[in-house]
């Protein structure tokens, strides 16, 4: 979804993403809905005095709700500037800071993978978040109260913010990975296991709390929106315990390793029609060529840009004009899950392999995934599996990663 940039904090940027958009509105209105219900719940758990029917008439329901609203999503951003402020002291750059339909996401660019770094930084944001509902638990107690409609509205407010943020607290300390409570887990976990092993074990309790939640909410009254929040923690446990795995399966793994070397890529020339293109890509089963001048790379054409022309203008077209000029490189001796994690991040399948100015080979998504097969099947420890895999991909691996690389188009680049 697209994000809109509404500020930045220690050097962070703050982002709004339009499911936010969605969600913000429907929270106020569910809050301006019942906040007669939420005085008398004050009323019984604090003894607020309250007068929930003076907060339910004309226009306040909702100017409370709105603000009870904002106020939330605030204690959201602090919750994760708290992760954040402890990740850049350990030395861990923050990309930004998103709200979106579930709350609140701190982008590191780099996951620590010391148990006690971990453990600071996840329970950070939830040590805001106690923080935050002990400072509106104050303010509440300091609010006097009486039949003055003013006073009754602030005294709402902290109230419904400090049980709002402690709730928060205590949600997210759940141990539904990769939730805070899911990665305290891993953490404690990683003490005296590998970190890819604790992962694993964590990944899989967040798994299980996800079920549970999400069962919850279809019979247990919780609604469609624990549902929802299951099944994204259920999705992004079992998405961060695969790449976990797949960063210790490459670690000693270069892009060398695992890259086709540039005397078996097969190249073509920019004045070739994409009619002959297509033809080209028929009989060799690639569907992704360099395209080069005079020994030097100029552009890189796949199936997605042909099959961009009409089929009655193929004969007419040139390569070069519908190649792709915005080259995406990596020097040969960077390591593997960084290429990888280079062409999720472009949306690409495939990069060319240069080193000084030179073209020595082509990396495509699925050169990685076969390279990965290869070293769980082996048994090896990942630094072996890289020795073994040195000089370059084997002759099938090469003609795999070309039947395979279609995916990869319609995947990335289409």
């Amino acid at each position: 979804m697209r994000r809109f940039r509404i500020g930045s904090a220690f050097g962070i940027p703050i982002q709004l993403d339009l499911t936010f958009l969605l969600v913000l509105p429907l929270f106020a209105w569910l809050i301006g809905a019942q906040v007669g219900q939420t005085a008398d719940l004050l009323n019984d758990v604090w003894g607020a005095g309250i007068d929930g029917a003076a907060l339910s008439t004309g226009q306040l329901p909702w100017l409370l709700g709105v603000t009870a609203a904002l106020g939330l999503f605030a204690g959201v951003v602090l919750h994760e500037l708290g992760h954040s402020v402890v990740a850049m002291r350990y030395g861990f750059p923050i990309s930004s800071i998103t709200l979106w339909l579930f709350g609140g996401i701190a982008q590191l660019e780099e996951m620590p993978e010391d148990w006690k770094q971990e453990l600071f930084i996840a329970i950070a944001g939830p040590t805001v978040s106690v923080a935050l509902a002990g400072l509106s638990y104050a303010g509440f107690l300091l609010v006097p109260a009486g039949d003055a409609v003013g006073f009754a509205a602030v005294k709402f407010l902290l109230g419904y913010l400090a049980l709002l943020n402690f709730a928060l607290a205590i949600f997210n300390m759940l141990p539904g990975f990769p939730m805070d409570g899911g990665r305290v887990l891993r953490a404690l976990l990683a003490r005296n296991r590998p970190f890819a092993r604790a992962t694993q074990i964590a990944a899989e309790v967040g798994k299980l709390f996800a079920l549970l939640l999400g069962l919850f909410g279809l019979f247990g009254g919780g609604g469609l929106f624990l549902v929802a929040i299951a099944f994204f923690i259920y999705i992004g446990a079992s998405s961060e315990a695969q790449m976990t795995t797949m960063k210790a399966a490459f670690e000693g793994v270069t892009v060398r390793d695992v890259m086709t070397p540039a005397d078996r890529v097969q190249t073509v020339d920019p004045d070739l029609s994409v009619a002959e293109l297509m033809e080209l890509m028929f009989r060799e089963r690639h569907t992704g060529f360099p395209v080069t001048e005079n020994g030097a790379v100029v552009g890189l054409v796949t199936l997605a840009d042909a099959r961009a022309v009409r089929e009655v203008e193929r004969e007419a077209f040139r390569t070069d004009e519908v190649m792709t000029t915005d080259l995406r490189t990596i020097h040969p001796d960077e390591n593997a899950m960084t290429a990888l994690t280079q062409m999720q991040q472009d949306n690409i399948g495939r990069l060319l392999v240069m080193e000084d100015g030179e073209f020595v080979g082509l990396l495509t998504r699925s050169d990685l995934m076969t390279a990965l097969s290869i070293i769980k099947e082996s048994g090896r420890d990942s630094v072996q599996s890289g020795r073994a895999l040195n000089g370059g991909v084997p002759t099938t691996m090469a003609r795999d990663r070309d039947r395979e690389a279609s995916q990869d188009d319609r995947r990335f680049e289409d």
